[in-house]
């Protein structure tokens, strides 16, 4: 069941680029920022790739702010514990938090209750990078191109099957290319996109979607065939591998996001302060190298942008969402 309704949303976004619109105009803080140690709520566990990113996120802050930017780690309902954590806190720019595509648009489309609005409990700070999925299918499947795949699906109904875990983007992007292939394949829910991956390479799955950094090395390796990648451009770690759009499948992008927000009612001056620091770091060489090794693209960009963003990223998993008829609750 959806949540957020296209009015809501809109309502929303407006309000949102309304306020950061001050940001150009905005005066100076009327007291140096930060004044003490600033908390960057990441909801997931330590270790995971969004994780990775908001420790890099927090070390280019603490060197360039003056103050340490200290990682705490609050997972637990798909992110949705740390980022109520963070909408409660004190709006003063001293606690932040890494958003991502599950907190910040499918979550709360799924999910009765989240605990928080995105785009009315938070305002975006700065888009901080994306990651392609791969579609990657098991090497006994006599297939090497979505086109073919898509063949296959229509020359054998009912037999080829689809794993992920249930809600997550990797399962929307597999809902993406239902509707977009017009296409029928048989869904097997995970817990967890590890088992998934595991059942992929041991032949007991035929096709998954999975971020291109974590399906590299079996890419690599040719325990799975990469057919496709879901960027708008390829990517540079799968070279040889074509978009879906490529491909022919039309309009068919899906990336796993982060940024950085900060709560309702952070002052202007501090919002604009902080996408300057980040768009700095996000632009050196450090911070760009070190993403792409994590095969992260550098977005970046006003608070503005973010915003809009996030709500074409909510109106789009939103249809998805709602043709599949995918509840969580």
């Amino acid at each position: 069941m959806l949540r957020w309704g296209d009015t809501h949303l809109s309502r929303a976004v407006g309000m949102v680029v309304a306020a950061l619109a001050l940001i150009v105009c905005g005066g100076a803080l009327a007291q140096p920022y930060p004044v003490k140690p600033v908390k960057l709520v990441v909801p997931f566990a330590a270790g995971g790739p969004i994780d990775v990113i908001g420790r890099l996120v927090a070390h280019w802050l603490s060197a360039s702010l003056g103050q340490q930017v200290v990682v705490d780690n609050r997972p637990g309902a798909s992110g949705a514990i740390g980022t109520r954590a963070a909408a409660a806190a004190e709006p003063d720019g001293h606690t932040l938090l890494i958003g991502s595509v599950t907190t910040m648009a499918t979550g709360p489309l799924l999910v009765r209750n989240v605990g928080y609005a995105p785009l009315n409990d938070f305002i975006p700070v700065a888009a901080l990078a994306s990651t392609p999925f791969a579609l990657v299918v098991a090497p006994r499947l006599p297939v090497r191109t979505p086109q073919e795949l898509v063949d296959y699906a229509r020359g054998n109904p009912g037999k080829l099957n689809f794993g992920a875990p249930v809600g997550t983007l990797a399962h929307l992007t597999g809902e993406l290319f239902r509707l977009k292939a017009g296409i029928d394949f048989v869904t097997i829910p995970y817990k967890g996109a590890a088992t998934a991956v595991t059942d992929i390479l041991a032949g007991q799955v035929d096709m998954t979607f999975e971020p291109t950094s974590v399906l590299l090395p079996h890419i690599h390796d040719g325990l799975v065939r990469a057919l496709g990648v879901t960027g708008s451009a390829r990517s540079p770690q799968l070279p040889f591998v074509p978009t879906m759009i490529e491909s022919g499948i039309a309009d068919f992008t899906s990336y796993s996001w982060t940024g950085l927000l900060a709560p309702a009612g952070t002052p202007m001056p501090v919002v604009a302060k902080l996408n300057a620091t980040v768009n700095a770091g996000l632009n050196s060489p450090e911070m760009a190298g070190n993403l792409a090794r994590l095969g992260a693209e550098v977005k970046g960009g006003t608070p503005q942008a973010f915003a809009e963003f996030i709500a074409e990223e909510t109106r789009k998993w939103a249809a998805i969402i709602k043709s599949s008829g995918l509840k969580l609750d």
